[in-house]
């Protein structure tokens, strides 16, 4: 830590001196909650080893198709993650984003390329939120019978967590009966119903149109899907911001003026908010 002081300094300035605070968050965020790191091949078998006895790859499961060719085994892996996001609570971090959001003059708003819910859960003061890739706690019929999207609250999967498949009844659209699937975008995806989404996109244009003097902290997004680092940079350019990129791996800076901070989220918001105590 001691060898990341200076960076945690430069973090703590330019989020006191803010007016707004904009996060921006990809899958490194829920690393510390303990869910699973699927970046790479291998991690993801690790994580689904039924899927890597078979040599499934993430983009072959997370596909509108493998609902047409096995939906027991596509509900069995989307079955478990929403499970997997229900149980698990999420790290102080969360908490700690939307204290400082409270401390700044505008407030804050989060962008995040996550479906697993926790801002809504952990931080429910901290919005507008934008889930650009979806929420796996919403379905929508797989059939596209009508753009409606629903509530997954009364689906509660069985699975067979050796074998990925789902053992109990998949959830049905109720308009026309077909088989749902989680309103998520996914690879290949033409029919994704994005209403939802882009009704919290424009709910977060108009708060960014308003805000002043933001600061971006963005959170475990990399470049390999970089919806989230497009939101940052557009930000950053549009509305003059200062960018905190909190990575463990890739978290070089556009400019001087911003601080990339190698390390974990947990880790890096527990060290800026000590920092920030001095500052407030």
């Amino acid at each position: 830590m001691d060898s990341h002081s200076d960076l945690i300094d430069h973090a703590a300035d330019l989020i006191a001196q803010s007016h707004a605070l904009v996060v921006a968050c990809g899958a490194g965020m829920g690393v510390d909650s303990g869910l699973p790191d699927f970046r790479g091949t291998e991690g993801f078998w690790r994580a689904y080893p039924a899927l890597g006895r078979e040599g499934i790859e993430f983009y072959r499961i997370a596909n509108p198709q493998a609902f047409h060719v096995n939906p027991a085994r596509a509900w069995g892996f989307y079955g478990h993650r929403l499970n997997l996001y229900r149980q698990t609570k999420p790290h102080e971090g969360f908490s700690l984003l939307s204290g400082w959001a409270e401390k700044t003059l505008d407030g804050g708003c989060v962008f995040t390329s996550n479906v697993d819910g926790h801002f809504q859960l952990a931080a429910p003061d901290l919005k507008p939120i934008e889930e650009c890739h979806g929420s796996i706690h919403h379905l929508q019929c797989l059939a596209g019978c009508s753009p409606q999207i629903w509530p997954a609250d009364e689906f509660s999967p069985v699975v067979d967590e050796v074998n990925c498949l789902l053992l109990n009844e998949p959830p049905r659209c109720p308009k026309c009966g077909a088989l749902a699937r989680p309103n998520v975008m996914m690879f290949g995806d033409f029919d994704w119903q994005e209403e939802r989404q882009q009704n919290q996109s424009k709910a977060l244009e108009q708060w960014l149109s308003r805000a002043s003097r933001p600061v971006v902290v963005e959170i475990g997004a990399g470049t390999a899907i970089p919806s989230v680092r497009h939101f940052t940079h557009r930000v950053l350019h549009e509305l003059d911001g200062r960018l905190v990129r909190i990575n463990p791996r890739e978290w070089t800076v556009p400019t001087p003026r911003d601080v990339g901070i190698p390390m974990g989220a947990l880790q890096t918001l527990q060290a800026i908010d000590r920092a920030l105590a001095e500052r407030w």
